[in-house]
C-alpha cells in the first residue's frame, strides 16, 4: 500500500441508517458534475452484495472460481474482486481509484475512521448526534438546530450543501491523506473506546517482567524460555538409518546379489568402510557405515546365508533413500528453542533430546484475584436469599493457570472501602497483576472508585463491545490493575481481549491470537459501530468450508454459552451483523480456556 493513499480531497457523510445518505448523494452528484467537479464515490455495504446478474458470462466465471473478473466495454469497465478472507480497508479501496481523473472523493460509510465528514441528521430518525464523539466531523446538515459551533447546514437545502462540498474540494488543505490518517477515531471524554484502542492503551503501559530462573525440564512446562537454547550437538549425531533394512553404497545399485558383512543394531556401529558388493543389515536409528548412503527396507529383501537379494519390481531404488543425515534436525550451534517461546510437550522433548535437563525461564507472572460484592458467596455454602455463587474466580483461576501464571486467590471482598483498600494493598505487594470482578459498572458504589483513586491511577472505561462493556484499568502501587465486569461471560471475553495479551507481554511471550474466517450458518446481529462477540461453534461443512453457528442464547450471564463454544464470532464495528453465507471473523478458543 502506498504511503499517500488520497492525493485528493476526501469527504465522508456520517449518519444513522434511515437518514438518507444515498438519496442526498444521488441528488448532489449531478450538481457537482455541472460545476465541473469530477467525483468518485466509495460506498461501504454492511451486507453481501452482487453487482453482476445471474446467468451473465462474468457471473458464471466468477462463481466457477475466478478471484477477480475484469469486465470492459466501449462505455465502462468494472473489476469485481472476491474478498472471502478479509474486507478491503478504505485506503486499499482508494488506492484502486485513478485519481488523475478526479477532483473529489466522497465516502458513504466508514464512519469510525479518521477523515473529514459531514454529519447528516434528521430528528424523526430518533438517533443521537454523532459530532460530539467524532472530532472529524466538520459540519452538520440537519432539519433541527444542533448545539455546536460547527457550520450548520439545512439537510433539505441541496444547493447549500453542494456549495459547502464544492468549497471544501477547492481548499488545498483538504487533500493529501496518508495511511496513518485512517486509524480508528480517538475517543473523547464521555465516549466509548473501541476494542482495539483499549487493547493498545493497555499494552502501551505493560512492561515485561525482568527476572529469570532456572528450573528442571518438567517444571518448565507452560513457561516462557528466557534465552535462546542452542543445540550442543548435531541431531541426529550420526548419519543413520530411517528404517530396518540393508545399507548399501549409492554408487553400487546395479547388482543382483550383495554379501552381508555385518548386522548393526541401534546403539552400535560397523567400523569398516563398506566396499562395493557389500551390504550391512541395519536397524532403525543405527549409524550407517562409511561409504554407505542408501537403505533398502527389509520387506524388499531376501537373505540366504550371507547373501541378500532385493525385490525392486514395485519400486525403484533412489540413492540416499531411507537415511537421515547428521544434523538434519538440528545442526551444532543452531537455535533449538527461541527466547519468548512457550514450552509445550514438543519443546520439552526437543530439549531433552539435546541432553539438557534444565531451562532458563522468565519468572512466572503472579496474579492476585478477588471478587467483590455482598451478594457473592463461596461455592459449598448454603445459599442465602438474594445471593449468587462466585464463579468468576474459578474461571479466572483456570485461565491464568493455563497461561502458566501463579495465582493468589484473595477470595470475596465485602462491600466496604476499608476492606477493598486493604485487599488492594495486599495484592500490590505480592503480585505482578491484580484482577477483580464486579463493581465497575456505572452506578456502582462510590467507595470502589474512591479506594482505587486513593491507591493508584485507575480509569473507568466504557468499551464499545458486547459483552464486557464496563472495565477499569490502571495501576495500584505501580502494579497493573484490571477491574473486570461481574457477568461471567463478560469476564471471560474481557479477559481474552485485554488481560491475556497483557499477561503474555509481561511474560515476554511472542504471541498473536489465531483468527480465522468462516461462513455464517445463521444470521449474526449487532449494532453498527460496536464490536460484538458471540459464542460460536465452527466446523467444516460437506464441501470442506469452515462454517460457524452460535451456541444459542447469548446473555452475558449464560455460562453454558461459553462451555459449548469452541470460538468467539467477532462482528466488527463496520458491520451491523452478518447474513447466512457471509464471511465472519472467528477466534478459536481451543487452548485458551
Amino acid at each position: 500500500m502506498s504511503q499517500m493513499n488520497a492525493t485528493l480531497p476526501l469527504l465522508g457523510f456520517a449518519a444513522w441508517s434511515g437518514t438518507g445518505k444515498t438519496t442526498l448523494l444521488e441528488a448532489m452528484l449531478p450538481e457537482l458534475v455541472a460545476r465541473g467537479i469530477r467525483v468518485a464515490v466509495v460506498k461501504h455495504a454492511h451486507h453481501n452484495f452482487d453487482i453482476d446478474k445471474e446467468g451473465k458470462d462474468s457471473y458464471r466465471l466468477r462463481k466457477a472460481g475466478a478471484g477477480q473478473i475484469l469486465i470492459s466495454s466501449r462505455y465502462r469497465r468494472a473489476l469485481i474482486t472476491e474478498t472471502p478472507d478479509a474486507e478491503a480497508s478504505l485506503p486499499e479501496l482508494i488506492a484502486q481509484l485513478d485519481q488523475t481523473q478526479l477532483d473529489l472523493i466522497l465516502v458513504e460509510g466508514f464512519k469510525q475512521l479518521n477523515f473529514p465528514k459531514i454529519e447528516l441528521h434528521r430528528q424523526e430518525v430518533g438517533k443521537p448526534w454523532l459530532h460530539p464523539d467524532d472530532p472529524n466531523i466538520i459540519a452538520v446538515a440537519a432539519n433541527v438546530a444542533a448545539d455546536t459551533e460547527l457550520p450548520q447546514l439545512d439537510i433539505n437545502n441541496l444547493t447549500q450543501i453542494t456549495d459547502f462540498v464544492v468549497n471544501f474540494a477547492r481548499q488545498p488543505q483538504a487533500s493529501g491523506l496518508s495511511c496513518s490518517d485512517f486509524g480508528t477515531m480517538p475517543s473523547v471524554d464521555g465516549a466509548m473506546l473501541s476494542v482495539d484502542e483499549s487493547r493498545t492503551r493497555i499494552l502501551d503501559q505493560i512492561v515485561p517482567v525482568d527476572a529469570t530462573q532456572t528450573v528442571s525440564l518438567k517444571q518448565a512446562l507452560g513457561q516462557i524460555v528466557a534465552t535462546d537454547i542452542l543445540s550442543p550437538v548435531n541431531v541426529p549425531q550420526q548419519t543413520n538409518s530411517a528404517m530396518d533394512g540393508y545399507a548399501i553404497r549409492g554408487d553400487d545399485l546395479d547388482r543382483e546379489h550383495y554379501r552381508v558383512v555385518a548386522q548393526v543394531m541401534a546403539g552400535h556401529h560397523y567400523d569398516q568402510p563398506l566396499q562395493a558388493g557389500e551390504a550391512v543389515r541395519i536397524m532403525t536409528g543405527a549409524p550407517v557405515p562409511e561409504h554407505a548412503d542408501t537403505v533398502i527396507m527389509r520387506e524388499q529383501a531376501a537373505q540366504e546365508g550371507d547373501m541378500v537379494t532385493f525385490d525392486l519390481s514395485q519400486s525403484r531404488v533412489k540413492r540416499g533413500q531411507n537415511v537421515r543425515q547428521a544434523g538434519e534436525d538440528l545442526a551444532l550451534g543452531q537455535t533449538a528453542v527461541a527466547a519468548g517461546t512457550k514450552v509445550t510437550a514438543p519443546e520439552l522433548g526437543m530439549i531433552a533430546s539435546l541432553g539438557i535437563d534444565t531451562v532458563a525461564i522468565n519468572r512466572p507472572v503472579t496474579v492476585a484475584i478477588f471478587s467483590t460484592g455482598d451478594e457473592v458467596q463461596h461455592p459449598g455454602e448454603a445459599q442465602k436469599a438474594n445471593c449468587i455463587y462466585d464463579s468468576n474466580r474459578y474461571t479466572l483461576h483456570a485461565m491464568l493457570t493455563n497461561l502458566g501464571c501463579e495465582v493468589r486467590d484473595l477470595g470475596i471482598i465485602e462491600d466496604n472501602q476499608a476492606a477493598l483498600e486493604a485487599t488492594l494493598m495486599q495484592a500490590s505487594q505480592q503480585a505482578d497483576v491484580i484482577l477483580s470482578s464486579g463493581g465497575v459498572s456505572v452506578g456502582d458504589a462510590d467507595y470502589i472508585k474512591t479506594a482505587l483513586a486513593k491507591l493508584g491511577e485507575v480509569n473507568f472505561w466504557r468499551i464499545n463491545m458486547r459483552p464486557g462493556r464496563p472495565m477499569a484499568f490502571g495501576q495500584i502501587q505501580q502494579i497493573p490493575f484490571f477491574g473486570l465486569p461481574g457477568n461471567p461471560v463478560a469476564v471471560m471475553v474481557a479477559f481474552l481481549q485485554f488481560v491475556e495479551p497483557a499477561i503474555r507481554k509481561l511474560q515476554g511471550h511472542t504471541w498473536q491470537p489465531t483468527v480465522l474466517s468462516a461462513r455464517a450458518a445463521e444470521p449474526f446481529r449487532s449494532r453498527p459501530g460496536r464490536t460484538e462477540f458471540s459464542r460460536g461453534i465452527y466446523q467444516l461443512d460437506a464441501n470442506g468450508r469452515l462454517t460457524v453457528k452460535s451456541t444459542g442464547q447469548q446473555g452475558s450471564g449464560i455460562l453454558r454459552s461459553m462451555s459449548e463454544a469452541n470460538c468467539l464470532v467477532e462482528i466488527t464495528p463496520e458491520q451491523p451483523g452478518a447474513e447466512i453465507g457471509e464471511m465472519v471473523k472467528i477466534i478459536p478458543l481451543i487452548g485458551r480456556l
